[in-house]
């Protein structure tokens, strides 16, 4: 809890290696904190790539600076090889499989699992978090709670598994359910399983994918663990360019980019909207007000940084930084042509990409460090 009694919440959006641009405003954030000791985000939720940079946080939440300093060294340093398989072996056997399947599905009556094998990911995340010290976190007071979303394939429902403060009780609303969990790699490798491109996660008895897959609130497993305040860093615009002509075909890359989108963008922006109507309604009443007409929702301080240039873009110039046999992959797919470079910002895990979005979070942060320091009451 801070100092002025309240409980400030981080959200971690989703977006494969965008989300290298949390990690550049979580940096400016550190800077402008300076020495301040403690956690200034005791609750702690994130989603798909984002749900892996929450739990890092709190794994390291006893000390903010360094958790900082470790996501910013890791990310800088990111390879895809550290993700996903880009061997021979993996990527023919995955593209064999896939073409096996649509030809003579009938036949061998069995599905392909997924287009990469993620399996480094999981890997790299047993080695470097410890997730017992979530739970000694909270127990220190050091963190209050943390959450990943995952959508669930048979319920169809967006469920977010969090380790919290006794006190936090699970919650389910339609197509939303909070569970108690000890969190785990298996928590991670689901809520970052990019739908078609890394392979659904079974928990318990459910395979679960990507957290952002119909998250119709993505704020809202803060609120029910008590936030007072929201900060959400994105991972995308949430202000697109409009229609532009075209007169090619779109590339089965552009649509992939385009589906992924839609999951992580539209939802977000729709729940800002809702929380931005929420709070100019109930703030126009007073809390007496609202006791008496029996209105148990409360105005709620909120934040949202996004990345101020398209990430799509970015990841064009740096698409010849992946391995040549990747290359030759996803360009068939047209991933490298320009019209295709969304579906490549997803599986950009390289330096010269991670970099430059860890630098352009850093650089609109500090554009913004008057409304950050307010947020934090620095």
């Amino acid at each position: 809890m801070n100092r002025d009694g309240e409980r400030a919440a981080l959200v971690l959006t989703g977006g494969g290696a965008r989300a290298a641009y949390q990690v550049g405003v979580l940096a400016a954030i550190r800077e402008l904190r300076g020495r301040s000791p403690g956690n200034p985000f005791p609750i702690l939720c994130g989603t798909s790539a984002g749900g892996i940079n929450a739990a890092a946080l709190a794994v390291f939440s006893a000390d903010f600076n360094a958790a900082v300093r470790k996501l910013v060294w890791i990310w800088r340093n990111f390879h895809v090889e550290q993700i996903y398989r880009t061997d021979p072996a993996a990527l023919f056997g995955s593209f064999l499989r896939w073409g096996s399947a649509l030809t003579l599905g009938w036949a061998l009556r069995q599905t392909p699992r997924a287009l990469l094998d993620n399996a480094p990911l999981g890997r790299l995340l047993a080695h470097v978090l410890d997730f017992s010290a979530i739970e000694r976190a909270i127990a220190a007071g050091h963190l209050y709670a943390v959450s990943v979303n995952a959508s669930g394939y048979t319920s169809g429902e967006s469920l977010a598994f969090f380790e919290a403060a006794p006190q936090v009780q699970p919650w389910r609303r339609a197509q939303r359910v909070g569970m108690r969990a000890q969190l785990g790699v298996e928590h991670l490798l689901a809520t970052s399983a990019l739908p078609f491109v890394f392979p659904a996660v079974k928990i318990h008895r459910e395979y679960f994918g990507d957290g952002s897959m119909r998250q119709l609130a993505p704020i809202s497993p803060a609120i029910h663990l008590g936030a007072d305040r929201i900060l959400v860093i994105g991972a995308g615009r949430l202000a697109e360019e409009g229609r532009q002509r075209t007169d090619s075909y779109p590339s089965p890359a552009q649509i992939a980019g385009h589906a992924l989108s839609s999951i992580f963008l539209d939802t977000l922006a729709g729940d800002l909207e809702r929380l931005e109507r929420i709070n100019t309604t109930v703030g126009a009443l007073t809390p007496a007000q609202r006791e008496a007409a029996g209105i148990r929702l409360r105005p709620l301080e909120t934040l949202a940084i996004s990345p101020s240039r398209r990430l799509d873009t970015i990841a064009g110039r740096h698409r010849r930084s992946l391995p040549p046999l990747l290359r030759t992959v996803l360009g068939g797919m047209g991933a490298m042509r320009r019209e295709g470079s969304t579906l490549l910002s997803y599986l950009l895990f390289e330096p010269p990409f991670t970099r430059a979005l860890i630098e352009l979070g850093y650089h609109d942060a500090h554009a913004r460090r008057g409304e950050i320091a307010d947020f934090l009451r620095l």
